[in-house]
């Protein structure tokens, strides 16, 4: 692929990342590049994360929302700004209003994560909770500024938007300008379409590879249709991700200056965010964690060094729980095992004792004794373990089973 900034079938250009960039100076943190020994071993190659799970209010998304914002008329500052999101998006334009004195009204999902809605208040922003899916908080979001002229700030039609975002392409040539391939999670495609333009138009030989839940993977299908198709229902617990249609407006700028877009499982997910947590002693959402997962699911497909973009570090402590748990499923490191047995004093101590022998570690014990499916002298035990790989989990059952115990799942 080849590209210049004097390129004027692209919507956004170099010349365009750069002035957002001057704009964003004092405002949004030259996030770190960390290497990752763990993942350059897994890829034979040099790894580096970048860190926009430490940015302000959490992701990346400060940087687009301050450029548009700031790019606005007078008159239109003065009508306030309103948005839609369920999270990251939200904390961004509340931020970026709030350092720039404009009034902002954000409209969120009635489930969105507590911790999202109070930090989005806490930057300032009016929050009104509607809709249970972001499509129709979206919807509500467009018709209060058709009602009351608020400007709205899309999270990522738009080429301020994309400028915006295409800083962190900057920030990577100039941390690491050796780099050969940048690795970036693709919801909507803002992100990927701004660094894709800062980053073909200075390095046109840097391969970039965008990354999306298979459950919300509208990019593939789109790119060989030529043009956004929409996919129903997206389902993935990367909700940074989970756009059902590519902009507009990215679209084409992914489409023409993007390599490849790849998808991962939500197992791949889990265990990257287990990984970034654990390895790299970093807190990522899913979404941001998505291309650590591409890495995860084919190490040996990448040209070093590598620079994997970490989006976002904003993860509700509720479904960090679950995610965890779900990560060392999928790693072999935790099984949940479902058993009969003689309900008589000691059965449960002598269970335990078993376990002890292989060297389980029991997180969790449930004993029935009353149900209609049980015999007079029979109780059903489900336990939770910790286990150390899918070796050990197979040594478990299997001595479960020796010890005379049917395992039932």
């Amino acid at each position: 692929m080849s590209y210049s900034t004097a390129d004027s079938l692209l919507p956004v250009t170099l010349d365009d990342v750069r002035g957002a960039q001057k704009m964003l100076s004092g405002v949004a943190r030259v996030t770190a590049l960390e290497g990752s020994r763990h993942l350059s071993q897994m890829v034979g190659a040099p790894v580096h994360l970048k860190c926009e799970n430490l940015q302000r209010t959490g992701s990346f998304k400060l940087r687009g929302a301050y450029v548009r914002i700031a790019g606005l008329l007078p008159e239109e500052r003065a009508a306030g700004v309103v948005a839609a999101s369920a999270g990251n998006h939200a904390q961004g334009v509340a931020l970026a209003s709030a350092l720039l004195g404009v009034r902002s009204t954000v409209f969120m999902p009635k489930g969105a994560p507590l911790p999202k809605v109070s930090a989005t208040r806490d930057y300032g922003a009016e929050v009104r909770l509607h809709g249970q899916v972001v499509d129709e908080t979206l919807a509500a979001a467009q018709e209060y500024a058709a009602e009351t002229g608020a400007v709205f700030i899309h999270p990522f039609d738009h080429p301020d938007i994309i400028a915006g975002q295409g800083t962190v392409g900057l920030e990577i040539l100039e941390q690491c300008p050796e780099a050969r391939t940048i690795v970036v999670g693709i919801g909507g495609g803002g992100l990927a379409a701004g660094i894709a333009v800062s980053v073909k138009a200075l390095r046109p030989d840097l391969k970039i590879i965008g990354v999306q839940a298979e459950g919300a993977a509208a990019y593939p299908p789109s790119l060989a249709a030529g043009r956004p198709v929409s996919v129903g229902n997206p389902a993935t617990m990367a909700d940074g991700i989970k756009v059902g249609r590519p902009g507009d407006v990215p679209f084409g700028i992914v489409g023409e200056l993007v390599d490849e877009v790849r998808t991962v499982s939500e197992d791949e997910l889990s265990a990257a965010l287990l990984l970034c947590l654990e390895r790299a002693k970093l807190v990522v959402e899913p979404a941001g964690a998505s291309p650590v997962a591409a890495l995860l699911s084919r190490p040996g497909s990448f040209e070093g060094p590598v620079v994997a973009v970490l989006s976002g570090g904003n993860v509700d402590p509720v479904l960090m729980q679950r995610v965890l748990r779900h990560g060392m499923a999928a790693q072999g490191r935790y099984l949940a095992v479902r058993l009969r047995l003689t309900d008589r004093p000691g059965a449960l101590a002598t269970l335990l004792g078993v376990l002890s022998v292989v060297d389980a570690n029991v997180l969790d014990v449930s004993h029935v004794r009353t149900d209609p499916r049980l015999g007079l002298t029979e109780a059903e035990v489900e336990l939770h373990l910790e286990t150390k790989g899918p070796a050990h989990c197979a040594e478990v059952s299997q001595a479960l089973r020796e010890a005379g115990y049917t395992v039932m799942g």
